[in-house]
């Protein structure tokens, strides 16, 4: 494959997403006002609890079969082997930087996170459909491309919507919890004194009545399941998005549900191809936000220039860079097949730039919008050179 071939089909996934950013940035201007933050907020809850569920299901239920759990397996453990490194990297660079406690999920989110979505969906086929394409014939590199990505899309997906989303609501509460310390330790003494509280009755409680401790069995039983299902933290495991992964699961491996909504000939595929006409909007969408976003962040956002060199050193230099040892490591070990495009999309997981869907839980959690979107600005600008270099040496490097 030409030089220039190369770079203008490494560079166009990353152009795409600029237009898009562009586009909401302009959405969001004043003299327009279509993604001002009411409309942000709309539409950033269709993104959660709609189009992203509905993307990730019907992604994985198209890929999740049998053959390719025993072909693709280490493809899921490639990936998080990638978070797991970018994560390190980004608690590094939070300590370096001396990062403020409520931005440090943002840094290990952009450290850690990749957007495998919409740029492996370009990039993978756009190199098999090439005259010269080193990965042989077009229509099964097509076939195999497509499959790669949306594994990688769905796999990405359930790390953010999991632990990530964890990791960065610990890391928003972190700024309300100490203002919540400061304005209790100002109000715990005016209180005490205008109530009359005296010190010998602040730790009285009263006991409960004899009726109350004589609860059945299922009564607890039920009163802890329901603590449970009510719980924050059960929540934020199982999103919207982790319970569309786990259905995409089971419909791809069970065969009839595969049979009955996602084999083309399948008697209920109506259904399956409308919900993936819905996730199509995910996306679009996603990228539009951050672009609106970016409006609040140009004018002033906060970053520091080190935390902004540090995560495009890690993005574009360390992590493509480890991706190598770690695939190659597994080659060594008989972990991967032969099949140059699998091994060349495990690289390539390492050298995308940060994932969109950071955008989404950080406008849920109400922080870090501006900062995140200017991190991506920059990273998308050095991403349309570093993807290009990145592309090119994986490809002779497997092939």
């Amino acid at each position: 494959m030409e030089l220039l071939s190369l770079f203008i089909t490494s560079v166009m996934p990353v152009i795409k997403v600029l237009l898009v950013l562009a586009i909401g940035l302009f959405l969001a201007t004043e003299s327009v006002d279509l993604l001002g933050p009411n409309a942000r907020h709309h539409l950033n809850n269709l993104v959660f609890y709609v189009f992203l569920p509905a993307l990730i299901g019907c992604s994985i239920a198209k890929t999740s079969t049998v053959k390719t759990l025993e072909t693709m397996w280490f493809m899921p453990v490639n990936i998080f082997i990638s978070c797991i490194i970018g994560s390190v990297l980004g608690c590094i660079l939070v300590k370096i930087t001396k990062t403020p406690p409520c931005l440090k999920g943002l840094v290990i989110a952009c450290s850690s996170a990749a957007n495998l979505g919409n740029m492996l969906n370009i990039i993978l086929p756009a190199l098999c459909e090439e005259t010269n394409s080193p990965f042989g014939d077009s229509s099964t590199c097509s076939t195999y491309g497509e499959s790669y990505a949306l594994l990688s899309l769905a796999m990405q997906a359930i790390y953010v919507w999991s632990i990530l989303y964890s990791i960065m609501r610990t890391s928003a509460n972190s700024i309300v919890k100490e203002n919540a310390e400061i304005l209790s330790e100002t109000l715990a003494e005016p209180l005490l004194v205008s109530h009359g509280i005296s010190e010998d009755n602040i730790y009285h409680v009263d006991l409960p009545d004899e009726g109350n401790q004589r609860m059945s069995t299922f009564g607890k039983m039920k009163q802890c399941f329901m603590t449970t299902i009510r719980s924050k933290s059960l929540k934020m495991i199982f999103a919207p998005s982790t319970i569309a992964a786990i259905v995409g699961v089971i419909v791809g491996i069970v065969s009839p549900f595969r049979k009955a909504l996602v084999v083309d000939s399948a008697p209920f595929h109506v259904i399956y191809s409308s919900i993936e006409f819905i996730g199509e909007a995910g996306i679009p969408s996603m990228t539009l936000i951050v672009g609106a976003n970016l409006l609040k962040g140009l004018k002033g956002s906060g970053v520091k220039t080190s935390l902004i060199v540090g995560i495009l050193i890690i993005r574009n230099i360390l992590l493509p860079a480890s991706g190598i040892v770690v695939v190659k490591a597994a080659m060594h070990l008989g972990l991967v097949g032969s099949y140059s495009l699998y091994q060349f999309t495990l690289l390539l997981q390492y050298a995308i730039p940060p994932a969109m869907n950071i955008g989404t839980i950080l406008q849920m959690l109400g922080t870090g919008e501006s900062e995140f979107s200017v991190l991506m600005l920059w990273s998308y600008v050095v991403a349309a050179f570093s993807l290009t270099l990145w592309t090119a040496f994986y490809i002779w490097l497997v092939t």
